[in-house]
């Protein structure tokens, strides 16, 4: 697949980025810039080529038509802080003021084209409806890069159909990424271990399918987590549960012994009445939970034992925090993990999303990990073996 240096001289070019800039707003604050911070090198490599780089992105879901809640406004203002220059903002995507903020470009600059979901085009499963809006993208544009990996696994307009207009190259970031969930999945370093957690099973069937053959150990936190103890016959009390993914959690725990797993679930688990940042909590062996209280995270005990289950370990993945790490008194365990990992010597993989989040807000340098993923959702489908549209796309 071609990369920047790949697409020759790019000055006075028009080049189309898709960046990944979906970053949590509280009103306008954006409250965690890293998928902006992660997008800067790519666009500041263009800049520095004397293209006029034209960035187009999403935020959040809204319904295919402009919503003020998710304007990248906000975006553009926090992206030229970052790149030391004003960043042109286009109130649409592909409308007038987008051909007056492009056409306006010298080479060097950078303009943000508006929420580009505020278009239906661009999500719309008819091949037709999404051309179009693609070739109007593309008409802004000599060539494409695509450098937003956390939409990669989307089949969508800006992702996919731009790159089968223009001449086309990944981003530095997509090619980082690709190459770091290569080295998890072709020979990884052994001892290989992976740790999920997050709400729901029924979201990492297809990586723990995948990864039963691959990795060594499989440490399990979460809300997932109550599920596997479920099925191992014990009380969770009003902790979430999927009913429908006992059976499901009984096999996994079966395969994992016979193909030698090493499956490791929490020994203790950290409870409280009510999902609250102030209700008190309570340590609980894991096979002992009172009927009335939530599991809201690992205990201590076990934090210590998934930090030992990662100490020797070569290969590291992790996805997922292990207890509800926003609520302080339910951080620990989420805690725990960051730092097993900041303490391995192997390679350490923080796969996107909510862990991406948890190891900014808790305080972790993002430096002392050895890849902190953009891209949860797209890291996890590349895990589970499943195509990507939109690297496909480029080769």
């Amino acid at each position: 697949m071609k990369q920047i240096d790949d697409l020759g001289d790019l000055r006075g070019k028009r080049v189309l980025v898709r960046s990944d800039l979906n970053v949590p707003l509280d009103g306008s604050t954006i409250t965690d810039d890293g998928r902006i911070r992660a997008s800067v090198p790519t666009i500041q490599k263009l800049v520095d080529a004397g293209a006029r780089v034209v960035v187009t992105a999403h935020l959040g879901r809204p319904k295919g038509e402009p919503d003020d809640k998710y304007t990248l406004a906000p975006v553009a203002k926090r992206l030229g802080e970052l790149l030391g220059q004003d960043v042109a903002f286009a109130t649409d995507t592909v409308g007038e003021s987008a051909s007056t903020t492009v056409a306006g470009l010298a080479d060097g600059q950078v303009a943000l084209l508006e929420n580009v979901r505020f278009n239906a085009g661009e999500t719309s499963k008819d091949d037709a409806e999404r051309g179009a809006f693609a070739d109007r993208l593309a008409g802004l544009a000599d060539v494409f890069v695509s450098d937003g990996f956390g939409v990669v696994h989307r089949k969508q307009a800006s992702v996919y159909d731009v790159a089968e207009r223009l001449p086309s190259a990944m981003g530095g970031l997509v090619a980082a990424e690709i190459d770091v969930l290569r080295r998890l999945t072709e020979e990884p370093e052994r001892p290989y271990a992976v740790v999920l957690g997050g709400s729901k099973v029924s979201d990492k069937l297809g990586v723990i399918d995948n990864l039963l053959g691959k990795a060594d150990r499989l440490l399990i936190g979460g809300g997932m987590v109550f599920t596997f103890l479920k099925a191992q016959g014990h009380e969770v009390g009003t902790s979430l549960l999927e009913a429908d993914q006992l059976d499901t959690c009984r096999d996994y725990i079966r395969r994992a012994e016979e193909a030698g797993v090493d499956l490791v679930l929490p020994t203790d688990i950290v409870v409280a009445p009510e999902f609250r940042a102030d209700s008190p909590p309570t340590v609980v062996p894991a096979d002992a939970m009172p009927a009335d209280q939530m599991g809201l995270d690992i205990g201590p005990e076990s934090g210590k034992a998934f930090a030992a289950a990662l100490a020797d370990a070569k290969t590291v993945f992790w996805n997922g925090p292990m207890g509800v790490f926003e609520f302080d008194a339910f951080s620990g365990g989420t805690r725990a993990v960051a730092q097993a990992l900041v303490d391995g010597d192997g390679l350490t993989v923080v796969g996107g999303g909510d862990s991406a989040a948890a190891v900014r807000q808790l305080g972790f340098d993002e430096g002392a990990f050895g890849h902190i993923s953009t891209g949860g959702g797209a890291s996890l489908e590349y895990l589970e073996g499943k195509p990507l549209p939109g690297i496909d796309v480029l080769s």
